[in-house]
């Protein structure tokens, strides 16, 4: 009885000895693997920015803005959009026999190119063009014609009035005057008389003073 309880005693010694030695390799015979990163570059990436390249033309800061067009001309072709002052555009040639219109990238219009004036503008320093033939004139609006018949039944035909005959009023009579020349003069003439009554006069104011005196 003594040696069957110490070989169960022995038996359960051996087993914690097992469990204990099982749990000390999992804790610390049992490495976990190292995790490796990725090397990071130290330097600093170089950034790829889009510039523009070739002759480029700027709208003047002394106007607000200006319309480009379909073509060389304000007069031939319709105004297609505008540019604010300080916008740049790419410029891409001239006019043959209009040297003062350039011809722009202007996406969003057919063609994506349309046309400003140089007046208003400034190329790149040093920039070469090439002369390129007028674009073809834009086709003009029809204009509706209106058919006579239709107009006619809407539009009722206005009857000429007859304006009133004038009479002439009739002829002004004006007096006539005739000349009856110089007539013979009789009796005292009107000055002598106004002379003698003024020497009187003068004589009576001359005998007055000395009778006084």
């Amino acid at each position: 009885m003594i040696e069957k309880t110490i070989w169960y005693r022995s038996k359960i010694a051996l087993c914690l000895i097992v469990i204990a030695g099982c749990v000390f390799a999992g804790v610390f015979g049992v490495s976990h693997p190292a995790v490796v990163f990725a090397q990071q570059p130290t330097g600093s990436i170089p950034t790829v920015t889009g510039t523009p390249s070739g002759p480029m033309v700027k709208v003047d800061q002394s106007v607000s803005q200006i319309r480009v067009y379909a073509g060389p001309s304000s007069f031939d072709y319709p105004a297609v959009g505008v540019m604010v002052a300080g916008e740049t555009a790419p410029a891409l040639a001239r006019a043959r026999g209009r040297e003062d219109w350039i011809k722009i990238y202007y996406p969003g219009v057919p063609g994506a190119s349309a046309w400003v004036f140089g007046l208003y503008v400034s190329l790149s320093p040093g920039a070469l063009l090439p002369l390129v033939e007028l674009p073809p004139t834009p086709t003009p609006f029809s204009t509706p014609t209106i058919n006579p018949t239709l107009e006619a039944a809407f539009i009722g035909q206005q009857t000429p009035t007859r304006l009133p005959t004038f009479t002439p009023p009739p002829p002004l009579e004006l007096p006539l005057f005739t000349d009856t020349g110089d007539a013979p003069t009789t009796g005292v003439p009107t000055g002598l008389l106004i002379l003698s009554i003024g020497l009187f006069g003068f004589f009576g104011a001359v005998i007055s003073y000395l009778r006084g005196r």
